[in-house]
């Protein structure tokens, strides 16, 4: 793994307009090329904020925040388009569009590298089957290239938003709560797909959850956040319960 920063925060606040505290409160942290994280703390603590500075749709009220080693907000309109492409999104509904066929799909992925009329024309004749079918391969699931996806099950769907991704080439995914409407078993998979994918493919993975114990078993670093405030960052083995009463309890830490 690479030493080289992915992600650098510097003592960033962000302050809704209508808000009457932070969203967050003099935020520090840096993360490197490959690291897998993740982001744990209780509602309105952040997260999502969190990631929407990283995803560039959001920016900081005070402090800096980098991405490569890029200001976005230094960026003009097409030069943060390039930058969107390698980041990627997993959102909880994963938004497929289920009339499609799986590789039409999985190349949704790149749509941030193609022209309009390019995407139009794929839709008839598909563009660049190969390496969509060589990333849901990876995902063990290429016999379903060519079926709709509202014909798949829950996790083969799962492995379709996530050969986007491959297909994508992100070199940074953000995932906010995948686990979140998902039973124990399920969530455990999902975990296990999006690391083993960040694994095989070197980027970064920085996931938002709830569930401290999924957390601290599939992730080597934790990030704790409570009212917008950093409280702790931390190797996963060093985690302990008081780390999780010190997010969760009742009382305010402030």
């Amino acid at each position: 793994m690479s030493s080289s920063p992915c992600i650098r925060l510097d003592r960033v606040t962000l302050l809704h307009a209508t808000a009457t505290r932070p969203a967050l409160d003099d935020v520090s942290l840096t993360i490197g090329v490959g690291e897998r994280v993740a982001l744990v703390g209780p509602s309105g603590a952040g997260k999502s904020t969190l990631l929407s500075l990283l995803n560039t749709s959001a920016a900081p009220t005070q402090g800096t925040v980098r991405l490569f080693g890029t200001d976005p907000g230094g960026l003009t309109g097409r030069e943060r388009r390039g930058l969107r492409v390698r980041i990627g999104t997993v959102h909880q509904d994963l938004h497929l569009a289920g009339p499609l066929r799986v590789l039409h799909n999985v190349n949704a992925g790149r749509l941030g590298n193609w022209s309009s009329w390019q995407a139009l024309i794929s839709l008839v004749k598909p563009r660049e089957v190969e390496p969509a079918r060589a990333a849901l391969d990876s995902l063990g699931i290429a016999d379903k290239l060519w079926r709709r996806t509202d014909e798949l099950s829950g996790g083969e769907r799962q492995r379709v938003g996530l050969a986007r991704l491959i297909v994508q080439g992100a070199e940074l995914v953000l995932a906010d709560e995948p686990t979140a409407s998902l039973d124990p078993a399920r969530a455990r998979e999902v975990l296990r797909l999006l690391t083993d994918m960040a694994v095989g493919h070197g980027c970064t993975l920085l996931v938002s959850l709830h569930a401290f114990d999924l957390a601290v078993e599939h992730f080597d670093r934790l990030i704790g956040l409570r009212a917008g405030r950093l409280v702790f960052d931390l190797p996963s083995d060093q985690i302990t319960d008081g780390h999780a009463r010190a997010l969760y309890d009742l009382e305010p830490t402030r």
